[in-house]
C-alpha cells in the first residue's frame, strides 16, 4: 500500500457512519451483508447508506456484488490489512515483541461481535 491510498482509505474512514458500517462488514466476513440490511443495523436510510458505501468502494475498503436484486457487500481484508501493515511496517525500531500486541488482542475476540447485533 502506498502513502496516497492509505489517505484515501483514511479520509473514508474519518466519517462516522462510515466507520460504522465497516465494523458491521467486518464482523459480517466474506459473505458480506446486503445493503438494506446494513441500513438497518447502523440506523440509517438506505439512500444515506447507500451513499457512505460507494465512499468505502471508492476508497478500496469494501466491495459489492448482485445476488438477485440486492447488492451485497463484503469488506475487503486483503485492503485492510493492507492498511495496518502501512501503519506499522516502522513500528518500534524493529523490535516486533512491541507492536505485536498493538494488532492481535482484537482479532476475531467476541467482543466484537455485540456490535452486530
Amino acid at each position: 500500500m502506498n502513502e496516497r491510498q492509505a489517505l484515501a482509505a483514511f479520509a473514508a474512514l474519518s466519517q462516522e457512519t462510515r466507520l460504522r458500517v465497516l465494523r458491521h462488514l467486518v464482523i459480517a466476513g466474506p459473505d458480506g451483508i446486503a445493503a438494506g440490511a446494513i441500513a438497518e443495523k447502523v440506523e440509517v436510510s438506505a439512500s444515506n447508506v447507500s451513499f457512505h458505501l460507494k465512499e468505502l468502494e471508492r476508497a478500496g475498503l469494501v466491495s459489492v456484488r448482485r445476488d438477485s436484486r440486492s447488492m451485497v457487500y463484503s469488506a475487503e481484508y486483503d485492503m485492510l490489512s493492507g492498511l495496518i501493515r502501512f501503519l506499522m511496517e516502522d513500528c518500534c525500531s524493529g523490535r516486533p515483541e512491541i507492536c505485536a500486541p498493538a494488532v492481535l488482542p482484537g482479532c476475531c475476540a467476541a467482543d466484537t461481535r455485540e456490535l452486530a447485533r
